[in-house]
């Protein structure tokens, strides 16, 4: 049995799925980037009038998806202690690995922390103008 989790706070889907499903103790998040909820704003990101990529900034984007990871968790009666594994996929793996890896572990590693499994891959883009996105793995309940 599964059940399909939709987060109030978390950006709305850009196709058809939820944010995450439920089966048995193990929360499933569908791949979330570091959109706003109820806009198309990207914080860090600046985009020219054809809507292609100007400039971003990783580090506000890192923030920002983390946010997002964090509310969908914590909507779906989980929490970010209890994440077990993280893929993540980032559109410049050159240029953005280090901020990225500095960031995550300010989030994730250390005393009190999760210390999930985790594997980053470069991809050549990403549905919206955005250059990190996450899916997660997490239990839920006892």
């Amino acid at each position: 049995m599964s059940e399909s989790i939709e987060s109030k706070r978390a950006p709305e889907p850009v196709g058809a799925y939820p944010h995450a499903r439920r089966v048995g103790n193990l929360l499933l998040l569908s791949g979330l980037g570091p959109r706003e909820r109820g806009s198309k704003k990207i914080p860090g990101v600046e985009l020219n009038e054809a809507g292609e990529i100007v400039s971003y900034d990783i580090e506000a984007q890192c923030h920002s998806v983390f946010r997002n990871i964090r509310a969908v968790l914590e909507e779906a009666g989980s929490s970010w202690d209890r994440l077990v594994d993280v893929t993540t996929f980032l559109t410049n793996m050159r240029d953005d690995f280090a901020t990225y890896n500095r960031i995550y572990a300010e989030y994730f590693a250390g005393p009190g922390k999760p210390n999930p499994a985790r594997t980053t891959v470069e991809i050549n883009c990403l549905p919206t103008p955005i250059a990190i996105e996450l899916k997660c793995i997490a239990t839920i309940g006892d």
